[in-house]
């Protein structure tokens, strides 16, 4: 596979973009939420973004998992997410240029993950495709 050019930052687009991401979705989660995953990662293909973020339950939200209430976390943590939908989304439009049509976000447990799934509204050109699943065969973890 031919080599990505890089950028001043040393990254391939792809993956500096992709990075940016990741940054910028814990970033925001510790602001508007107190604590943040402790691991997070992009992926993009075509019209969809996938945010993955691992760790960073509460110890409140970990007592009450470790009591069987996941339901109340969960229910809790939808309810926040769709309050800062709109944050998110206007996030990702400012870093990729591109338009959100829909934005959903889901938290499991047993491991604790939070995945954030946008869609645009359009496709991307085909050179963005090309650098993000390259950079993603070649793993910057």
């Amino acid at each position: 596979m031919a080599e990505q050019p890089e950028t001043p930052s040393g990254l391939a687009p792809g993956y500096e973009l992709l990075s940016r991401i990741s940054t910028e979705m814990v970033r925001m989660q510790k602001e508007h939420y107190g604590r943040g995953p402790v691991k997070a990662k992009s992926y993009m293909l075509d019209d969809l973004l996938v945010v993955v973020m691992r760790g960073g339950m509460t110890t409140a939200e970990r007592t009450m998992l470790d009591v069987g209430r996941s339901d109340a976390v969960r229910a809790f943590r939808q309810e926040w997410q769709n309050e800062m939908g709109d944050k998110l989304i206007a996030r990702v439009e400012e870093l990729t240029g591109r338009r959100v049509a829909t934005y959903q976000s889901q938290v499991m447990f047993d491991p604790d993950t939070i995945v954030e799934l946008f869609l645009f509204d359009d496709a991307a050109p085909l050179v963005a495709v090309h650098a993000t699943a390259a950079d993603q065969l070649h793993d910057g973890d």
